[in-house]
């Protein structure tokens, strides 16, 4: 599944040649003009990382990136900031607001997507790894299997992908519209209650193998693996 990129710039020629070669890279994109869009959709949307730049309309930058770091859903959320001030005293300011990253105005495309791929892969250590774990459910993406407390858990392939997606967000909340975008194909044309019925059949094989429900319900937002307390 690619990862989410979102673009927070208001500069639309730099945008367009982000979006191509992020594209380009293997990654999906989303944009933002201005600092209320952007805590918009990252609220929506939960990107993988957000590409944020410093002088933005109606939200500073550094007040996105700061908000960003006050919310527990996305307190981990990697920030790499582009701006065009790169005096020290700048670079110090915008990594004490939260930012993982900063680099300045004009830059190597290729650096900057080096330095996206680094701060998603220390947010996400799960994601390259061919075993992934979550309290006592194991998934082995070689051998394609899954257990639970040691017993076989039996899934059918969109329950597989479902359940991989968690496993390498844990404890993370998505929306139905999110889902689909990031286990489905994005040109699919699937109903949203199509998530509730994998969903289910997912929960129930979890169920079937091991006590405590590990799919967490949020009312009126989403899903995410997470115990149920």
């Amino acid at each position: 599944m690619k990862p989410l990129v979102l673009i927070v710039e208001d500069e639309a020629p730099l945008v367009a040649l982000l979006r191509y070669n992020l594209e380009k890279e293997g990654f999906a994109v989303a944009e933002a003009t201005d600092g209320e869009e952007a805590l918009l959709q990252i609220a929506e949307r939960r990107p993988d990382a957000v590409l944020l730049d410093w002088m933005l309309p109606l939200v500073s930058g550094i007040e996105v990136c700061r908000q960003i770091r006050r919310a527990p859903a996305t307190r981990s959320m990697p920030v790499i900031m582009l701006t065009a001030r790169g005096e020290e005293g700048d670079r110090v300011r915008g990594l004490n607001s939260g930012a993982d990253d900063y680099v300045v105005k004009p830059f190597s495309l290729s650096e900057l997507v080096a330095r996206l791929r680094a701060v998603i892969r220390r947010a996400q250590p799960n994601a390259d790894e061919q075993i992934l774990r979550y309290a006592d459910v194991t998934m082995d993406l070689v051998a394609h299997r899954v257990s639970r407390g040691g017993k076989p858990v039996h899934l059918g392939p969109t329950e597989f992908r479902l359940l991989r997606h968690f496993l390498q967000h844990p404890r993370r909340v998505f929306s139905r519209e999110q889902l689909l975008d990031q286990v489905w194909s994005q040109d699919a044309e699937i109903e949203l209650r199509t998530v509730d019925v994998h969903i289910r059949r997912l929960r129930k094989a979890l169920n079937e193998a091991g006590t405590g429900d590990l799919l967490r319900t949020v009312r009126s937002v989403g899903y995410a693996l997470d115990r149920v307390r």
